[in-house]
Formats: C-alpha cells, sequence, structure tokens
C-alpha cells in the first residue's frame, strides 16, 4: 500500500535520474509474458512523476530506452515502441494539467516518423508549463551523449567558428543533452543490478547512486520516500574536504 508521502524540504534533490529496471523480471514472477511487467510499470511511471512533483522536484528523468535496447528481439522492441506511444497519447495532457513540461533525449533519428511525430507533439503541448521538467531518454546512450557533443564542437572547428584550444570542460557540457539543467543529485536504480549502464554518464558525474532490489513495478510511494530519505542523509563534498571528521577525506569524493 503506498502512502502520501513527500521528502521533508531540507532532502529534496533539484534533480532525480531513474533506470526503471526489473519489468520483465516481475512478470516473469507471476507466469506473465514480458509486456504485462511493462505495462504495470507504466503505473509506476505516473506514480513516480507525481511524487517528484509534489515534493519540489525540479527535474526528473526517466531512462525509458537505450541505445543498446535496440539489440532485443524485434518484437519486443516494437511492443515497447507501442506502449512507449500510448502512454504519451494518455499522459500529455495530464502533465499539461499538473504543469509538467515534457522533454525527450535522446537519438530520435532512430524512432519511427510516427513516433517522432508524436514527441513534438506532446513536447509542444506542454512547452509553456513552468513546473517540474520531465525528461524521458529514448535511444539515449551516455556514450552517444557525448561522442555527439563532441562532433558539433568539431563542427564548429571545421567550420572556423571556434579554435580547438577554446574547447575545454564547459564547452562540451554546453553542448551535452540537458546542460540547462542542474545535474542529478540522485541517481535511482531498481531491480537490484548495481551499475549505470551507459545512462547520463557526463551528466553523474557527483550524483549520489541509490540502488534498490525492488522491481519497477513495485516500486511505490514508500519506496520513493526510502530513497530521499537516504539522500538526505548523505554529506555531499563535490570533492571538497568533509565538515566531520568522522567522515575523512581520502577518497575525494
Amino acid at each position: 500500500m503506498t502512502t502520501e508521502q513527500t521528502a521533508s524540504p531540507h532532502a529534496v534533490p533539484r534533480h532525480v535520474a531513474v533506470i526503471m529496471d526489473g519489468n520483465g523480471r516481475w512478470a516473469a514472477e507471476r507466469g506473465k509474458p514480458r509486456h504485462h511487467g511493462h505495462r504495470a510499470g507504466a503505473e509506476s511511471v505516473r506514480r513516480t512523476v507525481e511524487y517528484c512533483a509534489r515534493s519540489g522536484v525540479e527535474a526528473l528523468t526517466l531512462f525509458a530506452f537505450s541505445s543498446e535496447n535496440w539489440q532485443r528481439p524485434a518484437a519486443e522492441v516494437s511492443m515497447l515502441m507501442s506502449l512507449f506511444m500510448r502512454v504519451l497519447d494518455r499522459e500529455a495532457e495530464r502533465l499539461q494539467r499538473n504543469g509538467i513540461r515534457l522533454n525527450i533525449v535522446g537519438d530520435r533519428g532512430r524512432l519511427s516518423e510516427r513516433l517522432q511525430a508524436r514527441c513534438a507533439s506532446a513536447e509542444a503541448l506542454t512547452a509553456d508549463e513552468t513546473g517540474m521538467q520531465l525528461n524521458i531518454a529514448a535511444s539515449y546512450g551516455g556514450r552517444w551523449d557525448i561522442a555527439t557533443a563532441a562532433r558539433r564542437l568539431a563542427e564548429q572547428v571545421a567550420a572556423g567558428e571556434r579554435s580547438p584550444a577554446s574547447i575545454d570542460v564547459d564547452s562540451l557540457g554546453d553542448e551535452i543533452c540537458l546542460h540547462a539543467l542542474p545535474a542529478p543529485d540522485l541517481f535511482i536504480r531498481t531491480g537490484g543490478e548495481q551499475r549505470i549502464s551507459n545512462f547520463l554518464l557526463w551528466q553523474m558525474a557527483y550524483t549520489e547512486l541509490y540502488f534498490t532490489p525492488v522491481l519497477w513495478p513495485d516500486f511505490d510511494d514508500d519506496e520513493m520516500a526510502r530513497a530521499m530519505d537516504w539522500f538526505g542523509a548523505r554529506e555531499r563534498r563535490f570533492g571538497r574536504v568533509s565538515a566531520s571528521p568522522v567522515s575523512g577525506d581520502a577518497d575525494g569524493a
């Protein structure tokens, strides 16, 4: 059972990033096909969006479909794309009513023309909203993101618009996806795996990493509150010396 919980104000991260893992295992445990788990996972997306918006989170980024997911069986990819399209159609107006702006990031050229049009339509519908920004990473990979940013800078050099010496961390960061947002403060991965799987590699240099064995369809408000409480107890140093002599500073993290 879920409860109407929100994180305490001092513990609220500005930007939360989530890998929603465990849909297939959740379905298998119930003797159901994988698509049953993906549909149940869509309900967890709604719960998480509502919780974060309620808690004052400024940006929520969900990893919906990775660059590597294109290697899955064609039938499953087709089902995921169809589900993505249905969720977009169903939820865009709800997002608008709640003041949430939708942004879809990734290699959209690999999506079907029909899905690209639906993405653009849903973004346009919510473009003027000023509440939380919901980012959906679809056909996205962190390496693709960095390589694309580097290519843009190389094109600027080739066009004589900048010199190679002008390229630094800030200029590359300005070309990375989500560069206008604060970097993720809290990363959550459900399903028990403890890796970031090519997600927001540049952006998560100092993100707090929270892993839970809970499968994504079971990730409810109580689980989100646990993640928020864990984040609130973290000491974030960003390479500086700890304020607490107990914590130490040997790792520089």
